[in-house]
């Protein structure tokens, strides 16, 4: 098993796609065609990282925060950055990273915050737009079933927690095969008609060239028409912050909860500890952005990391905030990359980093 291999299996998880416009996800360093000795799991990739992966003989480190965020103009010793890099390739070994694809992933980084706190009727707390498209197909009605099927296998019709979904509608077509032609049906030179099915659905922009080269290989027309229709459909599976329904406590107890959940030495917040929490709003690391989103769902308390004074004392009236910090909120990264690999390949070495710790210290 190559390190491809073991991206691939990220990105099956978190599409790079779904990363925001700002980011590099994706390798950093290396090359993904050696074989893979073991992966170590980190935050944040730092020189102690790459010195622990070549003490334990691992050659992939995957991180959630990418080592190289912004660009960099030369690579030297100078530079912590640089002499990371160095060694990594001199040694072999691969950086890889996964960041908000993995946050916007449907169960990224907040959603696992929210189920590690136990809410049901968990959502996506701002979804992403433009990421969807419906694709249309004229099929002759025999082989419908059969361009359905393909096209359904290549990725298209999934929503939610269904599959294959499509709609199909009867109808005629119309066309005339000129000269050097070589139609399935009719013959060159005669308008003919034949019934036909058109067949919808909806799938992720991502996949649609997929899906589009699946439906041409299944379809008997030498010319087959289609159409690609993008949508501004929210898709309510993607998207920034999660939201979900807790049993009815007070914000004493649940930031008492949130130290627990999160192993943090200390929570700001602002709020009333005698207010019931019923709803709860999150967001893993900075996640001020997503404050307005939260107020608008309905949840008495948001919790995320870096929030600023004054967006504690522009909120302060309308919700409760708790900033747990960015490096608490985010270290179920690693657990999520641990279950995706050890599902997908048994028996590979993956360790935590011992490496991994924050650079913010807490008295």
């Amino acid at each position: 098993m190559n390190i491809r291999s073991v991206i691939n299996a990220i990105e099956d998880f978190a599409p790079r796609a779904l990363q925001e416009s700002y980011d590099n996800a994706g390798l950093q360093a290396g090359d993904a065609t050696n074989i893979c000795t073991g992966v170590l799991l980190t935050l944040d990739v730092n020189e102690n990282t790459v010195t622990e992966a070549k003490e334990y003989g691992l050659n992939c480190i995957i991180s959630h925060h990418p080592l190289l965020f912004k660009g960099i103009k030369s690579i030297s010793p100078d530079t912590p950055t640089g002499r990371i890099l160095i060694d990594a390739i001199s040694n072999g070994i691969t950086i890889y990273s996964a960041h908000t694809n993995l946050d916007n992933a449907r169960f990224g980084v907040s959603n696992r915050m929210a189920q590690m706190l136990g809410l049901s009727g968990i959502r996506t707390l701002q979804p992403q737009s433009a990421t969807l498209v419906k694709l249309a197909v004229f099929v002759p009605e025999a082989h419908a079933d059969k361009v359905r099927d393909a096209m359904a296998d290549a990725g298209a019709g999934a929503i939610g927690d269904y599959d294959r979904c499509s709609y199909s509608l009867e109808g005629t077509g119309r066309f005339r095969a000129a000269t050097g032609a070589n139609p399935f049906v009719g013959e060159i030179g005669e308008i003919h008609q034949e019934a036909e099915t058109k067949i919808e659905v909806i799938a992720p922009r991502r996949l649609s060239g997929r899906i589009i080269r699946a439906m041409l290989d299944a379809h008997p027309y030498e010319e087959p028409a289609y159409d690609i229709i993008p949508l501004d459909n929210a898709d309510n599976y993607s998207g920034s912050g999660a939201v979900g329904n807790i049993k009815p406590t007070t914000m004493g107890r649940f930031i008492d909860l949130l130290k627990a959940t999160f192993n943090c030495k200390t929570i700001r917040y602002c709020g009333d500890e005698r207010k019931t929490i019923t709803r709860v709003a999150l967001c893993g690391g900075s996640g001020a952005f997503l404050t307005s989103d939260a107020i608008a769902s309905g949840a008495d308390i948001y919790v995320t990391g870096d929030v600023k004074y004054h967006d504690f004392t522009s909120f302060a009236d309308k919700i409760a905030i708790a900033d747990i910090g960015h490096y608490e909120s985010e270290q179920c990264s690693k657990s999520i990359f641990r279950e995706i690999l050890e599902k997908k390949f048994p028996g590979l070495t993956i360790k935590d980093a011992e490496t991994d710790i924050n650079t913010i210290k807490y008295i």
